[in-house]
């Protein structure tokens, strides 16, 4: 039993470190050094030989003051004319200037923390600043400036549904249309690009994010979920490029590649630029002023000869991190949702989680189903460990007369106590080791309830509306720390006096916790506990074993 208590206290100051990091990272800018405030820096680390990252406009157009509210579009810094397309998900805003998207809501994300109730994903307002950007570069011996994010651009054509933007310079004509795809959180994005000049051109089409370092609305200081750029390409699969890491110009990443796309992904959402072509292109990561960051990609073409006009195609996904979804538009495109470290264990918990959901039609009835058959399959082990501590139980007495006898002695003491486990045949760890096996699938099940989008905004019963927020009358929470007492009288009571009064206060303190964390969360602890109850009383009862 000591051995089992001094594992849960371990597992229980984990849990109090990862918070506190948590804390620490939530509530601590990134500090920026006098010259990074000044101008821009490119990424070293990060750019191959080509280096044609550094061609890139060194002026952004995030570094102005920001005094719209969020969601709204102050019109003192409007440069450009503003269209709006619009379809059942998405709603977003163009700017003429730089042909670029500053606004995207997502119409059935519901959120309380945004002004109008809707989840804003890319935005330039006083809070947050996250665009979505693409233009030529010269890739000549001229270097000429070329159509880019910082350049006027012309209405073409316009609709409710799609829109084409038209921009020249030096003898280069660039055409972008946006199409927002109908029921959908894709914007289809075409460029066309013309030569207009007497000779041929080398051009790169860039496309980029960038956005600050802000954390997103509606996060929490009680677990921690990544923000921050990605890149995935076949060679490196999925990769996270920190922020601090390209303050720091410690980003690592694959550079050249004639395959991948690149992102930047929050807890649940997640927008990303998709190539629908095999040309190389190179990936970059870049700091840029006033705390603003971009990850992008440069895309290679053969030369633009006189009168030739070349047609590129990209996808743009701006919408939640429905696996699904994600799975159809591009490969390697789920793996933006972020299970950690036990993936390979978390993948086939969502499956299966996900079938329960389309049988019973409720993700809170599906959580409880999953849970029940996971007690189910780790039954064997579970009742092994339930079998040690009842045993233990049941000669408690006879240790403490033991611990009472021979306290003076630490030797005659250890000797007694064996001999007694071998009398009684109990293994003093065989109520430990069970659970340990245990321990990474439960937390693969942790992550895919915190981590999934499609658990957000799910209703469960009454007063449960939103599964991925927490229980706001704290009913779950106190009924978790009630059943956790309850299992805490099945087992054998700590020898150790403290021992006892410190796994007494442990669902207090738990409940505390449970009381910022998701429902869904809780709920899935709740019922895990109310079947362990069933399970080892059962087996208590079996051995004839009295609880108290």
């Amino acid at each position: 039993m000591k051995f089992r208590t001094t594992i849960l206290l371990i597992i229980f100051s984990f849990t109090l470190l990862l918070l506190w990091d948590e804390w620490i990272s939530y509530n601590t800018k990134i500090l920026v050094s006098p010259e990074s405030n000044t101008s821009d820096q490119t990424n070293t680390a990060a750019v191959k030989e080509n280096n044609y990252s550094s061609d890139l406009p060194s002026v952004n157009r995030l570094e102005g003051k920001k005094t719209a509210p969020v969601g709204k579009i102050e019109k003192e810094e409007k440069t450009g004319e503003i269209l709006v397309l619009e379809n059942s998900k998405l709603k977003i805003f163009l700017n003429t200037f730089g042909g670029t998207l500053e606004f995207a809501e997502l119409k059935k994300q519901t959120s309380e923390e945004y002004p109008n109730g809707k989840v804003i994903l890319f935005d330039k307002s006083n809070r947050s600043v996250y665009l979505a950007e693409s233009g030529l570069i010269s890739l000549g011996s001229k270097k000429e400036k070329l159509p880019d994010h910082l350049t006027t651009f012309e209405v073409k054509t316009k609709s409710s549904k799609k829109v084409s933007l038209i921009a020249s310079k030096n003898g280069v004509s660039l055409t972008k249309t946006f199409t927002i795809l109908p029921n959908s959180h894709v914007v289809k994005v075409t460029h066309d690009l013309v030569n207009m000049a007497n000779e041929e051109v080398k051009t790169g089409l860039y496309f980029q994010l960038s956005r600050d370092s802000e954390p997103p609305l509606g996060g929490s200081s009680f677990y921690n979920t990544y923000t921050g750029p990605v890149i995935y390409t076949e060679k490196g699969k999925f990769e996270k490029v920190s922020f601090s890491d390209i303050e720091e110009s410690k980003q690592k990443h694959v550079q050249i590649s004639n395959d991948g796309w690149f992102g930047i992904i929050q807890h649940y959402y997640v927008g990303a630029w998709i190539f629908k072509n095999d040309l190389e292109r190179e990936f970059y990561t870049r700091k840029l002023k006033n705390d603003k960051y971009s990850v992008g990609a440069i895309q290679l073409s053969d030369e633009l000869q006189p009168g030739e006009t070349q047609t590129f195609t990209n996808l743009l996904y701006v919408g939640p991190q429905y696996q699904e979804d994600l799975k159809k538009l591009e490969n390697g495109l789920e793996l933006v949702v972020d299970y950690g470290m036990l993936t390979i264990i978390a993948k086939p918990i969502f499956w299966l989680l996900d079938k329960l959901h389309n049988i019973v039609g409720n993700w809170g009835w599906a959580i409880v189903s999953l849970t029940i058959i996971i007690k189910l399959l780790f039954f064997p082990l579970t009742a092994a460990s339930y079998k040690s501590m009842a045993k233990m139980k049941a000669v408690t007495p006879k240790i403490m007369k033991i611990r009472e006898q021979f306290k003076e002695n630490k030797m005659q003491l250890n000797n007694a106590m064996m001999d007694l486990y071998k009398k009684e045949k109990i293994n003093p760890l065989g109520g430990c080791l069970p659970i340990l096996i245990q321990i990474p699938v439960f937390i693969a099940l942790y992550w895919v309830l915190l981590a999934s989008a499609e658990i957000r905004n799910a209703p469960w019963v009454f007063w449960i509306t939103d599964l991925s927020k927490p229980d706001p009358y704290f009913i779950l929470p106190i009924v978790m720390a009630v059943t956790m007492f309850i299992q805490m009288r099945l087992n054998p009571a700590p020898p150790d006096p403290l021992q006892a009064k410190i796994m007494m206060f442990m669902p207090i303190v738990f409940s505390i916790f449970f009381f910022f964390f998701p429902s869904g969360l809780v709920l899935y602890w709740l019922v895990n506990n109310v079947v362990s109850i069933a399970q080892q009383w059962s087996i208590m009862r079996k051995l004839n074993v009295r609880a108290g």
